[in-house]
């Protein structure tokens, strides 16, 4: 399916945990930066009433970031918003596949529909603090879409073929690629910082052949090899891998069961158990995020 194809509240939820994410890491972004231009101004290459008002605006601007930072606490909107999406997500495949406690005993479809309704009440009342902060531009819409509808009415053989292809093989294409990025990003940024210390070395082995320059641009170096260990430390790129890879083999290995389903409890059990499984996953992906 579609994002725009899930229930209102996860467009908002996923909508507000994205921006609250991006909004953190500029702020992150931003500190290093202004941490790294203070380093260079203090390398004093100028004298002046305007250059110390400037080298005092850095710190000041910095300080706003951090207060921002520390009083605001976007971080926590974006892994709370993005559980809250995630929760949507993983009723709603439940409820197209007929998943219990959404069957429809007797042909009854007005009582799964209740029951989802229910459950879906449920998670907002649970994360009603969560759900005050997300964006009301999707509130218009439909909580039980058209596409929804149309995928629970599939045939059986045709559901389950469908959950496969969309739920289960894309979550584990999106684990195995995000495995990939953190395990390259991790790569990247390590040789960036052996770059640096190199650069660093030489240039304190060069003021022994050039001891009057003045302008030597440790300080600068410093701070950005301290901004990258704290930018790597933020991503969590190795630890991440490790997750992932986990998580891509786990599902592998839920997909061969699917072989062998031949009723609607069958798929219940199975769509459940899946659903269990990608669930932890968000989990501890919020826990280690949270540390």
């Amino acid at each position: 399916m579609d994002n725009t194809d899930y229930p209102a509240l996860f467009l908002c939820a996923d909508d507000a945990s994205n921006r609250y994410q991006t909004f953190f890491l500029r702020l992150i972004r931003a500190e290093y930066t202004m941490l790294f231009l203070a380093a260079l101004f203090s390398m004093s290459f100028l004298n002046g009433i305007w250059y110390y008002v400037l080298y005092a605006t850095v710190f000041f601007i910095t300080l706003a970031i951090l207060l921002v930072r520390s009083l605001r606490k976007p971080e926590q909107d974006w892994y709370r918003c993005r559980a809250l999406a995630e929760s949507v997500k993983t009723l709603t495949w439940r409820y197209v596949m007929r998943a219990t406690p959404f069957q429809e005993v007797g042909g009854d479809r007005l009582q799964a529909q209740s029951e989802f309704r229910n459950q879906l009440h449920s998670i907002f009342s649970e994360n009603r603090s969560t759900a005050e902060k997300v964006t009301s531009d999707w509130s218009g819409n439909d909580q039980i879409t058209p596409a929804m509808i149309r995928i629970r009415n599939l045939p059986q053989a045709e559901r389950i073929s469908y959950y496969i292809s969309n739920r289960v093989d894309e979550q584990r294409s999106w684990y195995a690629k995000k495995a990939s990025q953190n395990k390259k990003s991790a790569n990247f940024w390590v040789c960036i910082s052996a770059g640096i210390y190199v650069t660093a070395g030489l240039l304190i082995l060069s003021r022994i052949a050039m001891p009057t320059w003045q302008y030597w641009p440790i300080e600068p170096l410093i701070v950005a090899a301290a901004s990258i260990i704290g930018w790597v430390q933020i991503k969590k790129f190795n630890e991440l891998t490790a997750a992932y890879t986990v998580t891509a083999h786990e599902i592998g290995l839920i997909k061969i069961r699917s072989d062998s389903i031949s009723s609607d409890d069958g798929i219940s059990e199975f769509v459940n158990d899946a659903e269990k499984a990608f669930s932890r996953e968000h989990t501890l992906w919020i826990a280690r995020q949270s540390d």
